[in-house]
């Protein structure tokens, strides 16, 4: 064994905590729809790891032993919190966040789709009156 046995104990720890949690933890896989539509999840991700230990003295101090028994423990625990979803529908993309911490962050968040809705109700009534002039001169 390299080093200190608390050396090995946290790598180990590390190590699992890392397999555990990479990119696609955090951006998930794509999810398409039937009409078309990709959605990606957004997640927060935290984790938490703690390691610690003792050496014993298990004989007589007069002997001065250099090695002593060694004890400790480590522990990690990881969160994994979706956040928000991210649609990508034709040349749209939105990301529509799980939850708002306000009603003016919701406002905000609404306001492309108000503008997407308003300029696709001018897209219709210029057509129409596109429609009207053209048989009115004919």
């Amino acid at each position: 064994m390299d080093g200190h046995p608390i050396d090995n104990l946290m790598r180990t720890t590390m190590e699992h905590i890392k397999e555990m949690v990479d990119v696609n933890t955090i951006v998930g896989d794509v999810i398409e729809s039937k009409d078309g539509s990709m959605i990606i999840p957004i997640s927060k991700v935290s984790f938490g790891f703690a390691s610690g230990g003792s050496e014993f003295n298990m004989g007589d101090p007069k002997e001065n032993k250099t090695k002593y028994p060694f004890g400790g423990g480590s522990g990690a625990g990881v969160t994994v919190k979706p956040t928000a979803f991210l649609v990508i529908k034709n040349d749209s993309v939105k990301l529509l966040p799980v939850e708002y911490d306000s009603s003016v962050d919701k406002a905000i968040d609404s306001i492309p789709q108000v503008l997407e809705m308003i300029k696709s109700m001018l897209g219709k009534s210029k057509d129409k009156k596109n429609c009207c002039e053209t048989q009115t001169k004919e």
